[in-house]
């Protein structure tokens, strides 16, 4: 599978942004799916994971109540909704599919595919 992020841009704190990833393929359905971010000068981080069917999320703690994943099976899209945004949240946001990544494990980034990234500005 093959996915492309998008949605990225310059906003201030408070803002929101709705992240994109399209992937290519008709197995979309069957990939657990995740979003990380690498700030400059840091290591990857992990986001959020979502199962194959949506029924299972895992969020990091430093977003969790204000960033929202969510998918579109049937047009092969995932979503990363993020509200109440802080300058901390400046980064490259990457989406990845895994076929077997349960969300449990999606911290340790061990995904198959990854999409090239789109960057999040934050300003204060």
């Amino acid at each position: 599978v093959q996915l492309q992020a998008s949605g990225g841009g310059l906003v201030q704190a408070g803002g929101s942004l709705r992240l994109s990833c399209a992937a290519s393929g008709r197995t979309f359905s069957r990939y657990n799916m995740g979003w990380f971010r690498q700030a400059p000068g840091k290591e990857r981080e992990f986001v959020v994971a979502m199962n194959w069917n949506g029924d299972s999320t895992y969020y990091a703690d430093s977003v969790k109540g204000r960033f929202t994943i969510s998918r579109d099976n049937a047009k092969n899209m995932m979503y990363l909704q993020m509200n109440s945004l802080k300058p901390e949240d400046t980064a490259v946001y990457y989406c990845a599919a895994d076929p077997f990544r349960t969300v449990a494990a999606a911290p340790r980034g061990e995904y198959d595919y990854w999409g090239q990234g789109t960057l999040v500005t934050v300003s204060s």
